[in-house]
C-alpha cells in the first residue's frame, strides 16, 4: 500500500502539462475545455450588466416576477382529542396493528403483558384491514359498539 508520504512530488507548470508542438516545431499552449465556459459565462455577465446600467441610467427600475414555491396550504380542521376513560377496569382494550412492517410482533407482547399485568381488563389484539392509508369501518364499529379504548401501532 503506498501513502501519501511514500510518493516523490515533482513540481510542474500546467504550461508544461497543455503545451503540445505545433506546425514548424513551434510550442502551442493548449487552453482546457473550461477556459471556453469561462469566457462565454464572462460575456453573459458584461452583458447583463451593461444593460443593468443603461435602464438605471434612464431611471427605470428592475421588474421581477417571482413565484411562491410554497403554494397555498389548506385550511387545517382541528379534531380534539378522544376523552380519555377514568379507568380500565372493566373494559376492553383493542391493540390494533396498522400494517406497518413488525408493529404487529409489538403489539401482541404489548397485549400479553397487558393481559398478566391487568386481569381487570380484557384485551384483544386486531389487524387493521389494508395499509396505515386505508379506512376500515367494520372495526371502528366493533370498537364503537364495545365502548373499547384503542392502542394503535402505527410504527417508528
Amino acid at each position: 500500500m503506498r501513502r501519501w508520504h511514500d510518493v516523490e512530488m515533482k513540481e510542474i507548470t500546467i504550461a508544461a502539462v497543455l503545451s503540445t508542438k505545433g506546425k514548424g516545431g513551434r510550442t502551442m499552449v493548449r487552453r482546457p475545455d473550461w477556459w471556453r465556459v469561462g469566457t462565454v459565462f464572462m460575456m453573459i455577465l458584461c452583458i447583463a450588466l451593461a444593460s443593468g446600467t443603461a435602464s438605471s441610467a434612464r431611471g427605470e427600475e428592475a421588474m421581477f416576477t417571482v413565484l411562491n414555491p410554497l403554494g397555498k396550504p389548506p385550511a387545517i380542521t382541528l379534531v380534539p382529542l378522544a376523552p380519555r376513560p377514568g379507568t380500565l377496569d372493566g373494559k376492553t382494550l383493542y391493540f390494533i396493528d396498522s400494517g406497518f412492517p413488525t408493529t404487529d410482533v409489538f403489539m401482541r407482547e404489548l397485549a400479553a403483558t397487558f393481559a398478566k399485568t391487568m386481569p381487570n381488563v380484557k384485551t384483544e389484539f386486531r389487524e387493521k384491514l389494508g395499509s396505515f392509508f386505508d379506512d376500515d369501518p367494520k372495526l371502528w364499529a366493533e370498537v364503537k359498539e364495545k365502548g373499547g379504548v384503542v392502542v394503535l401501532g402505527v410504527g417508528h
